[in-house]
């Protein structure tokens, strides 16, 4: 299970955070957005319109708060993701924001990047 730490205690270097959620993301078999019934929250970033990640439901909850306070954490298996958000994400040209800090800075990545990206840490884990 992931340790949860407040927000505003996470490392500031943001691929220490992205190396954190591929480490919960490929241990857990799970990658948490924030839903509400029109979809997920979406964050701007790098002229980029980009779905955040995180790697537990403690940290997706933490923000929900303000213009986001109704949206909940859901899980998205890898296994899904792979199947569907991957070709989806592209087909509506979103970015992925992994991790975000509490100012909502973290590595931007497309979807296929991202995807590579999960492949090659679930390689390692074998």
């Amino acid at each position: 299970m992931t340790t949860t730490i407040a927000l505003d205690q996470l490392p500031k270097d943001p691929t220490e955070r992205m190396n954190l959620f591929f480490k919960a993301a490929t241990t857990e078999h799970k990658i948490w957005l924030l839903i509400d019934e029109h979809g997920s929250v979406l964050l701007s970033a790098e002229d980029e319109d980009c779905v955040p990640v995180w790697p537990s439901h403690d940290y997706a909850a933490q923000w929900a708060t303000d213009e986001w306070e109704g949206f909940t954490p859901e899980p998205i298996s890898v296994a899904k993701w792979k199947s569907r958000w991957t070709t989806g994400l592209e087909d509506d040209e979103l970015s992925i924001i992994v991790f975000p800090d509490q100012e909502g800075e973290g590595i931007v990545l497309y979807p296929d990047e991202f995807e590579f990206e999960l492949q090659k840490r679930e390689a390692k884990r074998r």
